[in-house]
């Protein structure tokens, strides 16, 4: 009884001052919005939101590693429809570093010691090469430097090893496949809308800007709400292949059906993106089907690769479609002008490169060439292809060291599924690895491994793989 009416007595008083302060604030927020517009609720409900926010993230910090994969989807839809000039790409890094940093003092929501491998090892000497790159005898920006280290280095820095230490559980992958095909359907989605219904006002600027290379003959290549069409079609390939794998699990039907059908509608996003590389992607299935064991799979995976590859190659079929002629290209190079004009600009490289085994420093080649270092030779060429990229900027060295690295990475990821018996995450791990390989291959005819979502998505992978085996419930 006592404590009944100390409860009611409790209350009261909390009633009394919580209605003022409410009745306060509330009056407080229609006065600033009076004198500042709508600019103060906005700014009333993002600091709110914000608070939530980091107390999820001192709660959980892997909350912190997938808002960061989600923030790598939303990211070009921020800049593009806002038609701000900022730097939002700032947000990939500043998200990170403020996970890294609650992941440091929650003990109880990370393990460090996985942290503790051969794979942060060799990323944290990438970086070491990436920053001693500031001094390459070129003499090229430091401004382009810094902007180009981000994609090359800094990322994989902050997400290798943050990944190691915060995914430390399987419902963590489950979360993080879901958000990641959750997020690819989206893109998918809103690339039909785009090549069916139109653009919102924010793509059809992007379109004005990039029409050079997004509208050939009158036909727009769809990019969906990702940086352009090239980045659009690699992700679109690469989480097909994803559900695909999936779709081969030993999961239930309704399951099994549903991945299928969205590996699906994300291959189609591939085709309308006309973004022939992104073909190459698929490469990564022919090791993961390797990886499940079935050799009769491997074998029916091989000949459905066969007969895609004949239906390109051979035949004539479906050219009357834009898509479909730019599909037959990838398979026909020699026919491909695009194609010849690569090669022609990797001999002038290779005849620049031949006394540089250290190449012409970060941030002279590319978009940061042109606009940090206008004027040089590098400036002028057009990489077109990561590895080539990294050839250009670290020399023949640093591509051996580059190439080796993620070898051995992927290599090893390879190994530890092999061990894998629990064949639920069995399949999980060979989807992510065939991604992974897929988006590296594909590398080389695009700049995509350096950019977001892809490369976000391609570090967490290798992390995921690395703590794997701890999940294992079959293992002996």
């Amino acid at each position: 009884m006592k404590q009944l009416l100390y409860n009611i007595q409790h209350t009261r008083k909390t009633k009394i001052v919580l209605i003022p302060a409410l009745l306060g604030l509330a009056l407080l927020t229609a006065y600033y919005t009076v004198i500042l517009g709508l600019v103060f609720p906005i700014a009333m409900v993002l600091s709110a939101l914000l608070v939530i926010c980091l107390a999820v993230l001192v709660s959980y910090p892997v909350a912190g590693l997938m808002g960061t994969v989600v923030y790598c989807f939303i990211l070009p839809i921020v800049g593009r429809e806002l038609m701000i000039n900022f730097p939002f790409g700032i947000g990939v890094e500043v998200l990170l570093i403020l996970t890294l940093l609650v992941a440091v003092f929650n003990k109880y929501k990370t393990n460090w010691a996985d942290a503790n491998n051969d794979m942060v090892k060799l990323v944290i000497l990438w970086f070491i090469i990436s920053v001693l790159q500031v001094a390459n005898p070129s003499g090229a920006s430091v401004v382009g430097w810094f902007n180009e280290i981000r994609g090359t280095a800094l990322n994989m820095l902050l997400v290798v090893p943050l990944a190691c230490v915060v995914v430390q559980r399987e419902k963590h992958l489950n979360l993080f496949l879901y958000i990641v095909i959750a997020w690819s359907v989206f893109g998918a989605l809103n690339g039909i809308k785009q090549l069916y219904i139109g653009l919102s006002p924010g793509e059809q600027v992007f379109l004005a800007q990039n029409e050079t290379t997004h509208l050939i003959r009158g036909v727009i290549r769809v990019f969906s709400f990702y940086t352009d069409a090239g980045q659009f079609g690699a992700s679109m390939s690469h989480i097909a292949l994803v559900s695909w794998i999936l779709a081969m699990g030993s999961f239930k039907l309704w399951k099994r059906v549903l991945f299928f059908g969205l590996g699906c509608l994300l291959f189609y996003g591939m085709i309308i993106s006309g973004t022939r590389g992104a073909l190459f992607v698929f490469s990564g299935g022919l090791i993961g089907l390797f990886l499940t064991k079935n050799f009769k799979m491997l074998i029916a995976g091989l000949l459905i690769l066969g007969m895609l590859f004949s239906f390109l190659k051979f035949t004539d079929i479906g050219q009357g479609s834009y898509q479909v002629r730019r599909l037959r290209s990838a398979v026909n190079p020699e026919q491909d002008a695009s194609f010849l004009v690569r090669l022609n600009s990797q001999m002038k490289l290779a005849d620049y490169l031949k006394y540089r085994p250290f190449g012409g420093g970060l941030g002279t080649i590319g978009g940061n060439g042109e606009k940090y270092n206008p004027g040089t030779f590098l400036a002028s060429v057009a990489p077109d292809s990561y590895w080539v990229k990294v050839w250009a900027m670290y020399g023949i060295v640093g591509l051996i060291i580059w190439f080796g690295m993620n070898m051995y990475i992927m290599g090893k990821c390879c190994g530890i599924i092999w061990r894998i018996n629990d064949p639920h995450l069995r399949i999980k791990l060979i989807a992510l690895i065939s991604g992974a390989i897929g988006i590296f291959v594909a590398s080389y005819g695009n700049e995509v491994i350096n950019r977001t979502p892809s490369s976000i998505l391609v570090f967490i992978s290798w992390a995921i793989i690395y703590n794997a085996p701890k999940w294992d419930k079959h293992s002996s």
